[in-house]
């Protein structure tokens, strides 16, 4: 049994994936909100990847009228932040139709430092619209630390950075 999450009031709706083909398309109406989505099960050569890197953040993207809310994990290295167009090399996309944000907007790296504590390093890609920490646009070729709860906006979309408390310690 499978669990997803309805993207618009995050309700959790269980089904049997072993019943449909792998690469199926599936569309699902949410008992909750009654939203009416659709996913695509992985295809059979999806399926056997590499175990995925341990998920260390993620950046909430607070919904709008360009999108609904969305959780986009963080990992170590680098992480590229932008609009999720099919064939673009980003791995952190976010699914909207703002069109004030780029296909690749920012980046965030993701490291230790030499106490072994999680250092977060924002900068932009360079955009069209620019990236900004709070209300400061973040310049040309310039690097932010930020931490659990920095807002990020690009374009029209605001972004919040979550990292697990004991990350910070």
């Amino acid at each position: 049994m499978k669990k997803i999450r309805c993207p618009k009031c995050d309700a959790s709706i269980g089904f049997d994936a072993d019943r449909y083909e792998p690469g199926s398309s599936l569309v699902f109406e949410c008992p909750e909100c009654r939203k009416q989505f659709k996913i695509r099960l992985p295809s059979r050569h999806e399926t056997k990847q590499e175990p995925e890197e341990p998920i260390v953040g993620t950046l909430l993207v607070v919904e709008n009228a360009f999108h609904l809310q969305q959780e986009i994990p963080l990992h170590m290295g680098r992480n590229l932040v932008g609009r999720s167009v099919r064939g673009t090399t980003i791995n952190c996309p976010i699914k909207t139709v703002d069109p004030s944000m780029d296909t690749l907007h920012c980046r965030i790296d993701v490291d230790t430092d030499r106490n072994g504590n999680l250092r977060f390093t924002l900068s932009d890609a360079p955009s069209g619209t620019g990236t900004f920490v709070g209300t400061e646009i973040l310049g040309d070729r310039e690097r932010r630390r930020i931490e659990n709860g920095t807002i990020i906006t690009l374009g029209a979309t605001t972004i919040i950075l979550q990292t697990s408390e004991d990350e910070n310690e």
